[in-house]
Protein backbone atom coordinates (compact mmCIF):
# COMPACT_ATOMS: atom_id res chain seq x y z
CA UNK A 1 0.00 0.00 0.00
CA UNK A 2 1.13 3.29 -0.78
CA UNK A 3 1.71 6.29 1.41
CA UNK A 4 -1.16 8.56 -0.21
CA UNK A 5 -3.95 5.73 -0.18
CA UNK A 6 -2.48 5.09 3.51
CA UNK A 7 -2.82 8.74 3.81
CA UNK A 8 -6.05 8.61 1.94
CA UNK A 9 -7.87 5.75 4.18
CA UNK A 10 -6.83 7.50 7.63
CA UNK A 11 -8.46 10.99 6.75
CA UNK A 12 -11.39 8.93 5.77
CA UNK A 13 -11.28 7.15 9.55
CA UNK A 14 -10.94 10.52 10.75
CA UNK A 15 -14.02 12.41 9.37
CA UNK A 16 -15.86 9.15 10.38
CA UNK A 17 -15.29 9.10 13.94
CA UNK A 18 -17.04 12.28 14.89
CA UNK A 19 -20.05 10.59 13.74
CA UNK A 20 -20.07 7.58 15.19
CA UNK A 21 -21.64 6.51 18.62
CA UNK A 22 -21.30 4.43 21.11
CA UNK A 23 -24.16 1.41 22.11
CA UNK A 24 -25.77 3.39 24.66
CA UNK A 25 -25.74 6.59 23.03
CA UNK A 26 -27.87 4.55 20.53
CA UNK A 27 -30.38 3.46 23.13
CA UNK A 28 -30.49 7.20 24.47
CA UNK A 29 -31.43 8.54 21.06
CA UNK A 30 -34.50 5.83 21.42
CA UNK A 31 -35.73 6.98 24.20
CA UNK A 32 -35.41 10.46 23.04
CA UNK A 33 -37.88 9.66 20.20
CA UNK A 34 -40.85 8.47 22.57
CA UNK A 35 -43.28 8.65 19.30
CA UNK A 36 -41.68 6.88 17.70
CA UNK A 37 -43.68 3.73 16.08
CA UNK A 38 -41.09 0.68 17.42
CA UNK A 39 -40.76 2.35 21.35
CA UNK A 40 -44.56 3.35 21.25
CA UNK A 41 -45.43 -0.79 20.50
CA UNK A 42 -42.46 -1.57 22.98
CA UNK A 43 -43.54 1.07 25.71
CA UNK A 44 -47.48 -0.68 25.34
CA UNK A 45 -46.60 -4.42 25.46
CA UNK A 46 -43.99 -3.31 28.20
CA UNK A 47 -46.91 -1.80 30.40
CA UNK A 48 -48.73 -4.41 29.81
CA UNK A 49 -46.70 -6.23 32.07
CA UNK A 50 -45.80 -3.96 34.48
CA UNK A 51 -49.61 -3.85 35.36
CA UNK A 52 -49.89 -7.63 36.00
CA UNK A 53 -47.03 -7.38 38.48
CA UNK A 54 -46.87 -6.32 41.96
CA UNK A 55 -46.56 -2.95 43.15
CA UNK A 56 -43.18 -2.85 44.12
CA UNK A 57 -40.74 -5.73 42.74
CA UNK A 58 -36.95 -6.21 42.06
CA UNK A 59 -35.95 -6.69 38.68
CA UNK A 60 -33.36 -8.57 37.19
CA UNK A 61 -31.81 -5.97 35.08
CA UNK A 62 -32.17 -2.42 34.18
CA UNK A 63 -35.03 -1.82 31.60
CA UNK A 64 -33.01 1.37 30.27
CA UNK A 65 -29.21 0.58 30.94
CA UNK A 66 -27.93 3.91 29.75
CA UNK A 67 -29.52 5.70 31.86
CA UNK A 68 -29.02 3.84 34.93
CA UNK A 69 -25.69 4.45 34.49
CA UNK A 70 -25.78 7.78 33.99
CA UNK A 71 -27.48 7.63 37.57
CA UNK A 72 -25.06 5.68 38.76
CA UNK A 73 -25.82 2.08 38.45
CA UNK A 74 -22.74 -0.96 37.99
CA UNK A 75 -23.61 -4.12 37.02
CA UNK A 76 -21.88 -5.65 39.79
CA UNK A 77 -22.48 -7.23 43.15
CA UNK A 78 -24.13 -4.89 45.92
CA UNK A 79 -26.27 -3.03 43.06
CA UNK A 80 -29.92 -3.77 42.30
CA UNK A 81 -32.76 -2.69 40.62
CA UNK A 82 -36.92 -2.20 42.04
CA UNK A 83 -39.63 -1.38 39.85
CA UNK A 84 -42.86 0.27 41.71
CA UNK A 85 -45.54 1.60 40.24
CA UNK A 86 -47.58 5.10 41.66
CA UNK A 87 -50.94 6.25 40.78
CA UNK A 88 -51.11 9.15 38.72
CA UNK A 89 -53.44 12.10 39.92
CA UNK A 90 -53.97 14.76 42.39
CA UNK A 91 -54.56 13.93 45.79
CA UNK A 92 -57.71 13.77 47.67
CA UNK A 93 -58.33 15.57 51.05
CA UNK A 94 -59.32 11.80 53.17
CA UNK A 95 -62.20 12.77 55.20
CA UNK A 96 -65.09 10.51 55.87
CA UNK A 97 -68.18 11.93 52.99
CA UNK A 98 -66.21 14.40 51.65
CA UNK A 99 -67.11 16.08 55.35
CA UNK A 100 -65.12 18.65 56.50
CA UNK A 101 -65.89 19.85 59.81
CA UNK A 102 -63.99 22.77 60.17
CA UNK A 103 -63.65 26.10 58.32
CA UNK A 104 -64.85 26.66 54.67
CA UNK A 105 -60.90 27.41 53.86
CA UNK A 106 -60.41 23.88 54.60
CA UNK A 107 -63.58 22.22 52.65
CA UNK A 108 -61.80 21.57 49.49
CA UNK A 109 -62.01 18.19 48.88
CA UNK A 110 -60.89 17.68 44.87
CA UNK A 111 -58.19 19.33 42.91
CA UNK A 112 -55.84 19.11 45.31
CA UNK A 113 -51.84 18.68 44.71
CA UNK A 114 -49.47 16.69 46.66
CA UNK A 115 -46.17 18.63 47.12
CA UNK A 116 -43.17 15.90 46.40
CA UNK A 117 -43.43 14.45 42.79
CA UNK A 118 -44.11 10.84 41.89
CA UNK A 119 -40.96 10.07 41.32
CA UNK A 120 -40.05 10.68 45.12
CA UNK A 121 -42.91 9.09 46.22
CA UNK A 122 -41.70 5.92 44.48
CA UNK A 123 -38.42 6.22 46.25
CA UNK A 124 -39.81 6.51 49.74
CA UNK A 125 -42.32 3.29 49.10
CA UNK A 126 -39.11 0.87 47.82
CA UNK A 127 -37.13 2.58 50.56
CA UNK A 128 -39.67 1.50 53.09
CA UNK A 129 -40.12 -2.02 51.94
CA UNK A 130 -36.00 -2.65 51.38
CA UNK A 131 -34.96 -0.89 55.06
CA UNK A 132 -31.37 -2.59 54.37
CA UNK A 133 -30.92 -1.16 51.15
CA UNK A 134 -30.13 2.93 50.28
CA UNK A 135 -31.61 4.47 47.56
CA UNK A 136 -29.16 5.68 45.10
CA UNK A 137 -31.38 7.35 42.09
CA UNK A 138 -34.36 6.39 39.77
CA UNK A 139 -35.61 6.76 36.78
CA UNK A 140 -38.89 6.91 34.77
CA UNK A 141 -39.45 3.70 32.37
CA UNK A 142 -43.34 3.56 31.86
CA UNK A 143 -46.73 5.43 32.36
CA UNK A 144 -50.54 4.82 31.43
CA UNK A 145 -53.82 6.56 32.26
CA UNK A 146 -53.42 5.34 35.72
CA UNK A 147 -50.14 4.50 36.77
CA UNK A 148 -46.79 5.63 36.11
CA UNK A 149 -43.66 3.10 36.61
CA UNK A 150 -40.23 3.77 37.98
CA UNK A 151 -36.88 1.60 38.42
CA UNK A 152 -34.92 2.28 41.71
CA UNK A 153 -31.40 2.04 42.11
CA UNK A 154 -31.06 0.47 45.34
CA UNK A 155 -27.48 0.13 46.87
CA UNK A 156 -26.62 -2.33 49.51
CA UNK A 157 -24.08 -0.68 51.96
CA UNK A 158 -22.92 -3.74 53.94
CA UNK A 159 -21.76 -5.47 51.31
CA UNK A 160 -17.92 -6.08 50.51
CA UNK A 161 -17.52 -4.76 47.36
CA UNK A 162 -19.61 -1.05 47.83
CA UNK A 163 -17.65 -1.14 51.01
CA UNK A 164 -14.08 -1.43 49.39
CA UNK A 165 -15.25 0.39 46.36
CA UNK A 166 -14.03 4.38 47.15
CA UNK A 167 -16.59 5.96 44.58
CA UNK A 168 -19.56 4.31 46.41
CA UNK A 169 -18.62 3.77 50.00
CA UNK A 170 -19.96 7.15 50.86
CA UNK A 171 -23.47 6.15 50.98
CA UNK A 172 -22.25 3.57 53.54
CA UNK A 173 -21.79 6.34 56.06
CA UNK A 174 -24.85 6.53 58.76
CA UNK A 175 -25.98 10.21 58.03
CA UNK A 176 -27.27 8.28 54.46
CA UNK A 177 -29.69 6.06 56.03
CA UNK A 178 -33.64 6.81 54.38
CA UNK A 179 -31.68 9.52 52.30
CA UNK A 180 -35.20 9.24 50.08
CA UNK A 181 -37.04 10.14 53.32
CA UNK A 182 -35.56 13.71 54.14
CA UNK A 183 -35.69 14.89 50.47
CA UNK A 184 -31.54 13.79 49.61
CA UNK A 185 -32.03 12.02 47.04
CA UNK A 186 -32.39 13.88 42.94
CA UNK A 187 -36.54 14.11 43.04
CA UNK A 188 -35.99 15.05 46.57
CA UNK A 189 -33.69 17.86 45.83
CA UNK A 190 -35.96 18.93 43.14
CA UNK A 191 -39.06 19.22 45.04
CA UNK A 192 -37.40 20.79 47.44
CA UNK A 193 -36.46 23.62 44.55
CA UNK A 194 -32.47 22.84 44.84
CA UNK A 195 -32.02 21.98 41.12
CA UNK A 196 -31.95 25.45 40.20
CA UNK A 197 -29.14 28.29 40.99
CA UNK A 198 -28.79 31.97 40.50
CA UNK A 199 -30.87 35.08 41.46
CA UNK A 200 -33.81 34.45 43.77
CA UNK A 201 -32.19 31.03 44.58
CA UNK A 202 -30.54 32.35 47.68
CA UNK A 203 -33.48 32.39 49.79
CA UNK A 204 -34.07 28.15 48.93
CA UNK A 205 -30.99 27.17 50.78
CA UNK A 206 -30.29 25.39 52.84
CA UNK A 207 -34.20 24.96 53.17
CA UNK A 208 -37.43 27.15 53.01
CA UNK A 209 -37.97 26.84 56.54
CA UNK A 210 -33.84 27.34 57.93
CA UNK A 211 -34.58 30.74 55.68
CA UNK A 212 -37.61 31.86 57.16
CA UNK A 213 -36.70 30.82 60.63
CA UNK A 214 -33.14 32.78 60.06
CA UNK A 215 -34.73 35.93 58.29
CA UNK A 216 -37.84 36.50 60.83
CA UNK A 217 -35.92 35.74 64.23
CA UNK A 218 -36.05 38.75 66.55
CA UNK A 219 -32.22 39.24 67.45
CA UNK A 220 -32.23 42.00 70.09
CA UNK A 221 -28.73 43.44 71.48
CA UNK A 222 -28.41 42.90 74.96
CA UNK A 223 -27.56 45.79 77.34
CA UNK A 224 -24.25 44.85 79.13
Amino acid sequence: MSGATRAARYTDLTLLLPYSMGAYKYLEEIWRKKQSDALRFLLRVRCWEYRQSTNVCRVTYPTRPDKARRLGFKAKQGYCIYRVRVRRGGRKRPVHKGQVYGKPVHQGITKLKFKRNLKSVAEERVGKRCGGLRVLNSYWVNQDSCYKFFEVIMVDPMHKVIRDDPRINWICNPTHKHRELRGLTSAGRKHRGLHGKGNRRSKLRPSVRATNKRHFAKSLRRYR
